[in-house]
């Protein structure tokens, strides 16, 4: 069994997706790095950029897959197969076009939510026991937009709100981390932002 945590950003790799609404969870997981300079480097086996250290006092590994978002679950197969974590010690973060932006919702485990990401994993773990932090990024006016919509920058307005926001979703990462699913479900999950 693995001694460390493990938390996934979800994302694209490249400059053009870089502050993309789909690639909040690289955001995220790239802020929590750098509050606890926690340094990554690209490791090819594991399909993604890789990051070790302590937060609060936890082991942890914090895992930045390059293999595009729809095959994301490549990367985490890859971790879980070498560390051999307990899939409780797993947190996933990610964009939510469900979730209104400012946002968020984690649970220990759950359904993709008809996120491809999400979809990855769980294929290739073959489970869904594993937490998500799902973080709202507004939604599309219609379903064909949905791809156009998540691959697009966010709006000024968000743009003024986004720190905040990474900085809310990285303060669950960390309450996560150091105590339990059920903590952060009861300290961060909302009905809505403005509660």
């Amino acid at each position: 069994m693995s001694r460390f945590r493990f938390i996934v950003g979800l994302g694209n790799p490249g400059k053009e997706y870089s502050f993309a609404r789909h690639n909040l969870g690289f955001l995220v997981v790239q802020d929590l790095a750098k509050r606890y300079k926690i340094s990554f480097s690209k490791n090819f086996s594991l399909k993604g950029l890789l990051g070790e250290g302590s937060i609060e006092n936890t082991d942890v590994r914090l895992l930045l897959p390059l293999t595009y978002m729809n095959n994301s679950g490549l990367a985490v197969k890859e971790v879980v197969k070498r560390d051999n974590p307990s899939l409780d010690e797993l947190l996933v973060v990610t964009d939510d076009f469900h979730l209104e932006f400012g946002q968020m919702r984690i649970r220990p485990f759950g359904s993709d939510g008809g996120h491809n990401g999400l979809q990855s994993i769980i294929e290739h773990l073959g489970t869904n026991r594993f937490a998500r932090l799902r973080l709202g990024i507004g939604s599309p006016a219609g379903k064909e937009q949905v791809v156009d919509f998540v691959l697009s920058q966010f709006s000024s307005q968000e743009k003024k709100q986004l720190a905040v926001f990474i900085e809310e979703a990285v303060g669950c990462c960390v309450v996560w981390l150091t105590t339990t699913a059920q903590a952060a479900m009861n300290q961060y999950n909302k009905r809505n932002k403005n509660e």
